[in-house]
């Protein structure tokens, strides 16, 4: 209101609006405090953004030095008789089917070794990809947001659903599709709202569930009647149901995830591409593969991408955006430049927002605003001092990713969208 620099109506409102919380420090002793409730929190509770606001009028003030951090709380556990009778009903199915999310990845381990004790079917949301090895045979992978996923999940007698909200955009329809009892594992008392009066909701931490119920299982000779066979057979229709809304995607894929080294972090940006490739790329581990699921953020990939080399310097990167979601922060580009710091960007050209323009086509809906004019990439990496590559042939995709995860330079793949799909056929 006194017309201050970058002056908000409501800093902490704006930041309110997409965050878990957004506080204001009243002085500057209790930053220290905010900053201290946001890591108990994010110890014990689903990790949610927290947005500490500091006014100007206290920018300046002395402050005492922090106190010693006090000891973490710990992530809830479940009370020993609901994770018996967990175990019960996991002892009793004959085909118990797991959705695995991201709060089932803390423990890996445990959750692999359950999963494979009582001889689950599994789907992993987008967040929960990697908890199950791709190996497995009872694994249908990432597929869950396919339509005819629900009748995969209609045969099983039993649903465990751990660390996930099961959110729209984890299945793109209103029901999961089961048509048995739930287990429902959360740290989020919230998750439990739409459960059946014949459901378990399990309050805590999904990886002290499963190593608890394995102890409870331990010893037990579990049958079960998955079939190793119908669950290829299903997951082959998976795939081809995805591959056929994108024509020629699922072979650009394909051909990706032959080029990348193992331990390659991905963060890709809302594109056709990542699209496909995050149903249709299986991981051995989880959080390796970056994406904003829910939110749907243009631009996310590029500077996520940064954010993640800053992290793990010794892990190769990999940045995948659409043309159009690229240029919402391609001056980052300029931050590769200034910091030496190699990533691969890989730039998917299929000339604008094609996504859109599908969706207006099939909404029977004259396309409009779905063209976008693109700079020249060549002369735009050039002037970055970047290395750059055109890709139009999808036999040397996967060498030429792999090459450029190996480079110590930065790196932009244009890849030709028409053109790949033209070399395929």
């Amino acid at each position: 209101g006194d017309g201050r620099l970058h002056e908000l109506k409501s800093q902490e409102g704006a930041g309110d609006s997409v965050a878990d919380w957004s506080l204001v420090a009243g002085d500057a002793q209790s930053v220290c405090r905010l900053i201290e409730k946001a890591f108990n929190e994010f110890s014990c509770k689903r990790a949610r953004p927290k947005i500490i606001n500091i006014p100007l009028s206290i920018l300046s003030d002395a402050a005492p030095p922090p106190p010693p951090p006090a000891l973490s709380p710990t992530k809830p556990r479940a009370k020993p008789e609901v994770v018996e009778q967990a175990a019960n009903l996991m002892r009793e199915a004959r085909r118990p089917l797991f959705v695995l999310g991201g709060g089932a990845i803390g423990d890996q381990a445990s959750a692999r070794k359950l999963v494979e004790a009582v001889g689950g079917a599994v789907f992993m949301t987008y967040a929960g990809r990697g908890v199950v090895s791709p190996d497995y045979p009872f694994s249908f992978g990432s597929f869950l947001a396919r339509p005819e996923s629900a009748r995969c999940i209609a045969d099983a007698d039993l649903v465990v659903a751990a660390g996930t909200t099961l959110s729209q955009t984890d299945l793109w329809r209103d029901q999961l599709g089961h048509k048995c009892r739930m287990v429902r594992v959360d740290i989020d008392p919230g998750a439990f709202a739409a459960l059946e009066s014949e459901d378990v909701p399990v309050l805590g931490d999904a990886g002290d569930f499963f190593a608890s119920v394995l102890e409870l299982l331990d010893g037990c000779d579990i049958k079960s009647a998955w079939n190793a066979a119908d669950v290829a057979r299903w997951k082959s229709v998976l795939r081809n149901s995805c591959a056929s809304v994108r024509p020629g995607v699922a072979e650009v894929a394909a051909e990706l995830a032959d080029g990348l080294l193992p331990g390659t972090l991905v963060y890709s940006d809302m594109t056709q591409l990542a699209y496909v490739a995050k149903e249709i790329i299986e991981l051995d581990a989880p959080g390796s593969w970056h994406h904003p699921y829910g939110f749907g953020t243009l631009g996310y990939a590029l500077p996520a991408a940064i954010g993640g080399k800053v992290a793990k310097p010794d892990s190769p990167v990999l940045s995948i955006a659409g043309d159009y979601g690229f240029q919402y922060t391609m001056q980052e580009l300029g931050t590769l430049a200034d910091t030496d710091l190699p990533v691969v960007v890989l730039l998917w050209d299929n000339g604008g927002l094609k996504e859109i323009e599908l969706s207006m086509e099939q909404s029977q809906i004259e396309p409009t605003a779905t063209r976008a004019f693109i700079p020249n990439l060549h002369l735009l990496a050039q002037s970055y001092g970047l290395g750059y590559v055109k890709q139009s042939s999808l036999s040397d995709l996967a060498r030429t990713v792999e090459a450029a995860l190996k480079s110590k330079t930065s790196i932009l793949i244009h890849a030709d969208a028409a053109a790949l799909a033209g070399s395929n056929s």
